[in-house]
């Protein structure tokens, strides 16, 4: 059961997506698990002191438990960040919403695009991007889902230290009101040649 949490956690970039609402129910499920996994860890770690690490199987049982139980709770997500695949990241901007809803985008060097989006199941689009003077284009959307059109990076006034600015996403020109997420990563200027 051990091996089978540490594949599922690890490899959840994947297999979200697919379960979309779905995947909220297999999270709480993952957690019941890891709490199970934690008694039986406590368990044999209580048995291996009394037995004075003598039992060689049982010694190997929790370490794995260990393992495993220790890597979820350092990175509960998974201890590989697949967005390094799609190459450096030049720019982050996220949100959090009500009902713990949040939203995370990320602009990667190779000018494509990953949105996530978590708000009871996990959606993800995925596309490409280019700059335009002041505006970022979205295209080439994945699934032709229907995506905003361009965004703005505009300053913001926000007591967090950490967000450095807010981009402001827009259906189409008509869009006057745009959605906003908050910039904690900018290295546009990287790829222009200028600051954004």
């Amino acid at each position: 059961m051990a091996i089978i949490f540490f594949v599922l956690i690890n490899t959840n970039y994947y297999w979200e997506v697919w379960l979309s609402y779905y995947s909220l129910l297999l999270f709480l499920l993952l957690g019941l698990v890891f709490l199970g996994l934690a008694i039986v860890t406590v368990q044999e770690l209580y048995l291996l002191v009394k037995e004075r690490f003598s039992d060689k199987k049982r010694l190997f049982q929790a370490g794995l438990l260990v393992f495993v139980l220790g890597t979820a709770a350092y990175q509960p997500f998974g201890l590989i960040d697949f967005d390094r695949f799609s190459g450096k990241k030049v720019l982050v901007a996220g949100r959090e919403g009500g009902g713990d809803c949040t939203t995370m985008l990320k602009l990667f060097e190779n000018h494509t695009f990953r949105e996530r989006t978590a708000c009871f199941g996990i959606s993800v689009i995925k596309g490409s991007y280019e700059l335009k003077g002041d505006s970022i284009l979205f295209k080439d959307i994945e699934d032709r889902k229907k995506y905003y059109s361009y965004a703005l990076i505009k300053p913001v006034d926000f007591p967090n230290k950490n967000i450095i600015a807010g981009l402001h996403l827009y259906q189409d020109k008509t869009d006057t009101t745009g959605q906003l997420l908050f910039i904690t990563q900018n290295e546009l200027s990287l790829l222009t040649g200028s600051s954004h």
